[in-house]
């Protein structure tokens, strides 16, 4: 791993896909200005319907759609590794789409696919929320992981984080920087999200980047935003509140390296 800055942009995506793509934009300048090399929008930035239906108007086809030519162009102009949380992309399941996390090098090309694979098929403890993901959404059955020169990245969308299994198999592939791009609810933001991030990153000792949304959204969505990076002891380094905007922080080598070194706890697991 190298040390450099990297950046979690927030948004509060409405289902206006021009208008969505255009905040994201301005933002993705902003973190050029700052100096990031890697840049991580949340999950469905490009566009959050009045239900979850409306997400099958504007899939794309792979390697096709104005969503895919924003991340590509974006990501060439400001010479980036810039990750698109996820993206409505065709499933061969009719009446379904792939929620797909694209990773576009400085490059403009697109150097990896993750499918999310935990869907969100809750109903909200203390709520009236309910929500099924595997309605509108063909799961993934492939780890999200891939190397830079940055270092060696794992990606889990949203509900995944719940996963520790699934984290750890990322670790056991080398798993450095950890990506989170979500849209957490409100409710269960406000219980587990930082709870979850941070335990992350302490048993894999990894960075964790995390992505939200935050705010109101149509149909009467609410997302918890606090968008946060988190380095490898758990400590939290940069984090927003519910608004949109951007949240970076440098990256250290150094800093993993000494954490894993003087305190070995990958090392010295027993199961595998």
């Amino acid at each position: 791993m190298k040390a450099f800055i990297a950046a979690s942009i927030q948004l509060t995506s409405s289902d206006h896909l021009r208008d969505n793509l255009e905040r994201a934009g301005s933002l993705v300048a902003e973190t050029a200005e700052r100096g990031a090399r890697l840049v991580l929008l949340p999950e469905n930035f490009a566009f959050m319907g009045q239900n979850d239906q409306d997400k099958l108007d504007i899939m794309e086809d792979e390697g096709h759609g104005p969503i895919q030519d924003f991340l590509s162009q974006a990501a060439r102009q400001y010479q980036i590794w810039l990750i698109g949380g996820s993206v409505p992309i065709r499933s061969q399941v009719t009446g379904k789409v792939r929620a797909a996390c694209l990773v576009y090098g400085p490059n403009g090309e697109r150097h990896h696919r993750y499918d999310k694979i935990h869907l969100f098929d809750v109903d909200v403890p203390g709520s009236e929320e309910s929500y099924r993901e595997s309605d509108t959404i063909d799961p993934g059955n492939a780890l999200g992981f891939f190397q830079t020169e940055l270092g060696t990245i794992g990606i889990a969308i949203c509900y995944d984080i719940r996963f520790p299994e699934y984290s750890r198999l990322l670790s056991e592939h080398g798993m450095e920087i950890l990506l989170v791009p979500a849209a957490f609810t409100a409710k269960t933001g406000a219980a587990h999200w930082e709870i979850l991030l941070r335990a992350r990153a302490i048993e894999n000792q990894c960075y964790v980047i995390a992505a939200n949304q935050g705010g109101e959204h149509p149909g009467g969505r609410e997302t918890f935003g606090h968008s946060m990076i988190i380095d490898p002891w758990g400590q939290v380094l940069t984090r927003l509140e519910q608004i949109p905007g951007v949240c970076s922080a440098r990256l250290e080598a150094e800093t993993l390296t000494d954490i894993r070194t003087q305190f070995p706890t990958l090392r010295h697991r027993r199961f595998h």
